[in-house]
């Protein structure tokens, strides 16, 4: 099937101009939106959108607010502005807005990862009748994943402990084709500044079991998943928390996968296939449960 990518900008109720793309082919089954990780960008997600193509599926993502081809061209890489994170919350739902404007009747599913699984956590108690699902990749309960990072916790620690490291990035994925294209990669590899990663943790109190309760519609069917040796989530030590808190909060639809061996990008890892098809299965359920 050709696979058409497009470009387009749209711009926030404070002035920002959004960066999106597309991707799409001759059926249109439903909506797939991805939200990208912290330092890095929508376009290493071709191989995911290609695949989601292929399955029938329009693929739609935007670039977070410090990330992207335009914030390197004004020096911005890694600075939320003046909103913080609730601005590039809010972003995706813009581009959800937009989505669902073009293609009126098709349901929407809103794909997260690391941050951006993150925005989704947030992005589920602000807009979550906008979606007929949600995924949360290489994710962690923001609260413990914080408090970590308050008494010392790094990433590059849990890399310390991998086997043969070559790389300040191996743990990102055991394919180290996908490191090195990681690290040659210009829009990849930074971190955002304090005040950005402090606002990302600055309205935990809507992360609550009884405030998603209040929030989330309990038919919000969703799907966790992350791999065992993911440092983002404590090798799955904060990502079992995480999954019963939804549970808690009443979603009667609450799946999750634990991926063994997977590092912290179980979408670029050796096992990528497996990811993949496990991601199209429980998309087509929700989409036939709907249509």
């Amino acid at each position: 099937m050709p696979i058409t990518e497009t470009h387009f900008d749209l711009r926030a109720n404070d002035g920002v101009t959004v960066e999106a793309h597309r991707w799409q082919g001759a059926t249109q089954r439903a909506v797939v939106q991805l939200a990208h990780g912290m330092g890095e960008h929508s376009l290493r997600y071709r191989h995911l959108a290609e695949s989601l193509v292929q399955a029938g599926y329009v693929v739609y993502s935007n670039e977070h607010r410090g990330h992207g081809k335009g914030a390197s061209e004004r020096g911005e890489l890694g600075e939320f502005g003046p909103r913080g994170f609730a601005g590039l919350v809010d972003d995706m739902a813009l581009l959800s807005r937009h989505v669902r404007g073009v293609h009126p009747g098709l349901p929407l599913i809103l794909l997260g990862h690391s941050m951006g699984s993150f925005a989704t956590q947030y992005y589920l108690v602000k807009h979550s009748e906008l979606l007929s699902g949600a995924v949360l990749s290489g994710t962690s309960a923001l609260d413990l994943l914080g408090a970590a990072l308050q008494s010392g916790f790094r990433l590059e620690d849990m890399n310390a402990a991998l086997p043969e490291v070559r790389t300040p990035f191996d743990w990102l994925s055991r394919d180290p084709a996908q490191v090195d294209a990681y690290i040659a990669d210009p829009l990849c590899g930074f971190t955002v500044s304090a005040e950005g990663m402090g606002s990302m943790f600055a309205n935990l109190a809507e992360l609550t079991p009884e405030a998603m309760r209040a929030r989330i519609r309990p038919e919000l069917p969703l799907y966790l998943f992350v791999g065992d040796e993911d440092p983002v989530s404590n090798k799955a030590e904060w990502f079992y928390p995480l999954v019963q808190r939804y549970r808690a909060a009443g979603l009667r639809d609450v799946s999750c996968h634990v991926f063994g061996g997977a590092r912290h990008e179980t979408l670029n890892e050796t096992n990528r296939d497996e990811v993949e098809a496990v991601l199209l299965a429980w998309i087509a359920r929700v989409v036939g449960q709907r249509g």
